[in-house]
């Protein structure tokens, strides 16, 4: 019956709009009542956000943009590829360019293999005026004076962490702090990101609080990756070349010894006489062996040099356009921000604190 009475309806929302209005004006009240409370937890919250950017350090991002050069299309390559296959000879032409998109390059760079690597690299370091090679995890330790965290801890006093590519004699102490200073700047500082994905762009930023150590590990970082590609992908195309260099040099020492069998054979029949031919078979041996390891021996080079230009298609990987520059975009949260916003949350919170009190003590009462 009510659904066909529009009047009881009106009447209805009028006294449920009345009554939210009082139920405000009743809150708002409430809330004036503890207006002292609130202004004094709002001030706390102002003082404590004033503190934490007086006493935050400031970070510096250094950021490099670079081009994907995945070179797999072919083009002129195609017919000298196909020209080699003809030979039996894979240029490696696949080369592993699944492995090199760009959303696999994204993982790849946080990976702990690469920054583990990267992390045992060389860089200079400015060592009270004197400046020395160390390894990036050797830098991380000294400006984060983590040894100063380590004095209680035996095991941990001596470590150090000089620049190698072999870890095989790293301790389980040396492998464990590692793969935590890698863990926490995959976390903590490092970005990677492919701005848009119908373009190749991708960005690296490095945020610490050490202007000089973000600097050097987003360009180390872009150096590994770009080894570990030459190392990878043009790993196929690698092996060819040197299969065909060791053909080529053993084919080339066939043919001088044939040339040189030609030469003596020659002086042996020298003013022979014509009718005692079967003395001259041993030259002619010989020349056909000179003109089946010269006919071998051009197709042998030829292929070399496809495979050759191949390698070089194959590399590098990372085509830089900006790089990180001194001084680095230095990022802080200013005083008089953290302030209002401390002021605000804290006051936010308690009046929701209040509302939610008062509504528990009337459903108690």
């Amino acid at each position: 019956m009510t659904e066909n009475n529009p009047h009881l309806t009106n009447d209805t929302d009028e006294i449920s709009l009345k009554e939210l209005i009082v139920k405000i004006k009743e809150w708002v009240a409430y809330l004036k009542t503890k207006w002292k409370l609130i202004i004094a937890i709002s001030a706390i919250g102002g003082i404590i956000g004033f503190a934490y950017a007086s006493f935050q350090k400031p970070t510096y991002k250094a950021v490099m943009t670079f081009v994907l050069d995945d070179a797999q299309g072919g083009g002129g390559m195609s017919g000298a590829m196909g020209l080699a296959s003809t030979f039996g000879i894979d240029l490696g032409g696949g080369g592993g360019g699944g492995l090199f998109t760009s959303s696999n390059i994204l993982e790849l760079m946080k990976s702990r293999l690469v920054i583990e690597k990267t992390l045992l690299n060389a860089v200079p370091y400015n060592n009270n005026g004197k400046f020395e090679n160390i390894s990036l995890a050797e830098y991380y330790i000294r400006v984060n004076n983590l040894r100063e965290s380590w004095s209680k801890k035996p095991d941990f006093k001596d470590i150090q962490f000089t620049p190698t590519t072999d870890r095989s004699h790293f301790s389980l102490q040396q492998d464990s702090i590692l793969q935590t200073i890698s863990g926490s700047i995959v976390k903590n500082n490092l970005t990677i990101a492919q701005k848009d994905k119908k373009v190749s762009i991708i960005s690296i930023e490095v945020k610490t609080e050490d202007q000089n150590f973000s600097k050097l590990f987003c360009e180390q970082l872009a150096k590994e990756t770009s080894d570990f590609y030459i190392e990878t992908k043009s790993k196929k195309a690698r092996i060819n070349v040197d299969i065909l260099q060791k053909q080529t040099d053993s084919i080339r020492g066939e043919l001088n010894g044939a040339i040189t069998g030609v030469a003596s054979a020659m002086d042996n029949v020298f003013n022979l006489n014509t009718a005692l031919s079967s003395r001259t078979a041993p030259s002619k041996r010989k020349q056909v062996d000179v003109q089946a390891n010269t006919a071998i021996l051009t197709q042998i080079v030829a292929q070399l040099e496809l495979a050759k230009v191949n390698l070089r298609k194959e590399t590098p990987l990372i085509q830089v356009i900006d790089q990180p520059i001194l001084p680095l975009e230095k990022e802080k949260v200013g005083r008089l921000k953290s302030l209002i916003l401390g002021g605000f949350l804290a006051g936010f919170l308690s009046v929701l604190y209040l509302i939610f009190g008062q509504l528990y003590r009337k459903l108690v009462a």
